[in-house]
C-alpha cells in the first residue's frame, strides 16, 4: 500500500501538543524529528552505545503523518491547518508549514515498536506484549500492553503522572470502582484492576480504542465482566452520563488534554460518590490555572498538584 507523508514544521516546544491534536483529529501515528540531544535515559531505553553526533539544536521539530494514497484529504489537512492556527495563541508553534511526499508500501504502524520497551513505575511494571518478561522483574506487578493503533503506551509523562496517582489512592480504597475517561489502550484501566479495583467504566471517543483496551484486558487475564467500555463524549452525551452512572464511582482518571478537561470538570462531581477522587493530567503546564480553576469552580478541593517535565497532574477530592 502506498502512503502520503504529511510533515508539518512547528518547533520542539508545540511537538507534544501537535501531536496531541492530530490524535484528536484521528491520525493514527506521526513521526517526531529534532536536532535534541538524547539523555543518558534515552540512550538506556534505545540500547544506544554512543550518541549520535547531531546538528546544532535550533528549536525546530518536524512532525510527519501518514495518510492513505488515492483519498481525497482536503478536509482533513484543512482542520490541520486550523488546529494549528488555533494553537499559535498558547504556544510557539513556528511557521507551521506542512509538506507532502509519496512513500511506498510502509510498516510505519509498527515500526515504533522497536522502540518501546518494559520499563518500571514504582513496583509496575510494564511491559510491551511482544517482550519476555526477565527474571529480575517477576516480583513486579506485571502490565502487559499492546497499544495497536490507541494512544498508550505508559511511557508518556502524563500516563505516568496519573498511575503514580492510582497506585497511592486506589491502594487506600480496595474494591474502588474506577471511571476512565478517555481509556485509549485501557493502560489505567487495567492498572487500576491490577491494584485492586473491583470494577472499571471507560470511555473514549475513538472505537479503535474499544478494540485496543478488550484485547489489552484480555493479554492480563482479566475478567471481561471487570470493566465495561463505551465510545462517547461524557460532556454532552446524557445517553452516555446515564449508561455511565451518577455518584457511584470511587475514582475518576482522565488523562486527556487540558482544553478537554476543562468543560469536562463540571460533569465529574455527578459521577463521584462523596469523598471520591479526580486524577487528571494531559495538562500543560501553562494550563494549570484554566484547569486548577474548572476544577474548583465544580465544587470539588484540589488535593494535589505534580509535575514531570512540561506536564502537570491535579488530583482532587468531591467534599
Amino acid at each position: 500500500m502506498k502512503w502520503n507523508k504529511f510533515t508539518i514544521e512547528t518547533t520542539t516546544a508545540a511537538e507534544d501538543l501537535v501531536s496531541a491534536m492530530l490524535a484528536e483529529l484521528g491520525i493514527e501515528g506521526v513521526e517526531i524529528e529534532n536536532n535534541v540531544p538524547l539523555t543518558k535515559e534515552d540512550q538506556a531505553d534505545m540500547f544506544i552505545d554512543f550518541l549520535p553526533e547531531l546538528p546544532p539544536d535550533e528549536g525546530i521539530s518536524h512532525v510527519s503523518f501518514y495518510l492513505e494514497d488515492g483519498e481525497d484529504h482536503s478536509a482533513l489537512l484543512k482542520k490541520v491547518e486550523e488546529g494549528m492556527e488555533w494553537q499559535r495563541q498558547f504556544v510557539d508553534v513556528g511557521s507551521g508549514v506542512i509538506t507532502s511526499s509519496d512513500t511506498e508500501d510502509l510498516d510505519w504502524m509498527n515500526n515504533w515498536k522497536e522502540y518501546f520497551h518494559s520499563f518500571a513505575i514504582e513496583d509496575i511494571l510494564i511491559k510491551p506484549t511482544w517482550e519476555d518478561l526477565k527474571e529480575e522483574d517477576k516480583d513486579k506487578l506485571l502490565i502487559e500492553i499492546d497499544p495497536g493503533i490507541s494512544f498508550g503506551t505508559g511511557k508518556h509523562e502524563t500516563t505516568q503522572l496519573c498511575i503514580r496517582q492510582l497506585i497511592k489512592y486506589v491502594r487506600k480504597c480496595p474494591d474502588a470502582k474506577i471511571l476512565d475517561v478517555g481509556c485509549g489502550s485501557g493502560i489505567l484501566s487495567i492498572v487500576s484492576l491490577k491494584l485492586g479495583a473491583s470494577e472499571v467504566v471507560g470511555t473514549d471517543l475513538d472505537e479503535n480504542c474499544m478494540r485496543s483496551t478488550a484485547e489489552n484486558m484480555k493479554v492480563n487475564h482479566l475478567a471481561e465482566e471487570s470493566g465495561k467500555f463505551y465510545v462517547g463524549n461524557l460532556i454532552d452525551d446524557t445517553e452516555l452520563q446515564n449508561m455511565v452512572g451518577r455518584e457511584c464511582f470511587d475514582i475518576v482518571v482522565a488523562n486527556i488534554l487540558a482544553d478537554v478537561i476543562i468543560p469536562m470538570a463540571s460533569v465529574i462531581p455527578e459521577r463521584l460518590k462523596e469523598g471520591g477522587i479526580f486524577i487528571t493530567s494531559g495538562i500543560i503546564d501553562f494550563k494549570e490555572g484554566e484547569v486548577k480553576q474548572a476544577i474548583e469552580k465544580a465544587g470539588m478541593k484540589i488535593l494535589e498538584i505534580h509535575r514531570q517535565g512540561e506536564w502537570v497532574n491535579i488530583t482532587a477530592v468531591k467534599s
